[in-house]
């Protein structure tokens, strides 16, 4: 299964000391970027994305279609941050759990194979009314 974003992708997005500040929780600061605090990120952030997709997609994705990388940038980098992250981080993660809403219901389409067909269960009308013979005695007053 592809990723859905990479350290390297938000690196490039957000850059590198602004990865440092989030992810460098050491008591003596390494002046680094944690890796295992963002593939922690990435993976939950994975998971989350999963969750609206599955209803509407088969998964894995054999390949990540737009706009999923982003939408995936902008959650790992709200979990990544341990206190209250600006009003833009806050208002993208916001926008970007939209966003998935919106693909779970159909709204948003992707260009992603294994598209789960919805079916309604029936391919043709039914009847399910009580039968009404017609008798003589059913039918007096009209004859």
């Amino acid at each position: 299964m592809p990723a859905y974003t990479t350290q390297s992708d938000l690196e490039e997005r957000y850059g590198t000391q602004f990865l440092i500040q989030l992810t460098d929780r050491a008591d003596t600061p390494t002046r680094a970027i944690d890796a295992d605090v963002v593939t922690r990120a990435i993976s939950e952030t994975e998971g989350l994305i999963n969750g609206y997709l599955a209803g509407r997609y088969a998964l894995p994705l054999t390949a990540v279609p737009d706009p999923i990388p982003a939408i995936a940038a902008q959650i790992a980098i709200y979990v990544l941050h341990v206190y209250e992250p600006n009003p833009k981080i806050t208002r993208d993660y916001e926008m970007a759990i939209k966003d998935l809403e919106r693909i779970s219901k159909g709204t948003i389409q992707l260009a992603a194979e294994g598209v789960a067909a919805e079916t309604t269960g029936g391919g043709g009308a039914q009847l399910t009314d009580r039968e009404r013979p017609f008798t003589e005695t059913t039918m007096k007053g009209f004859i």
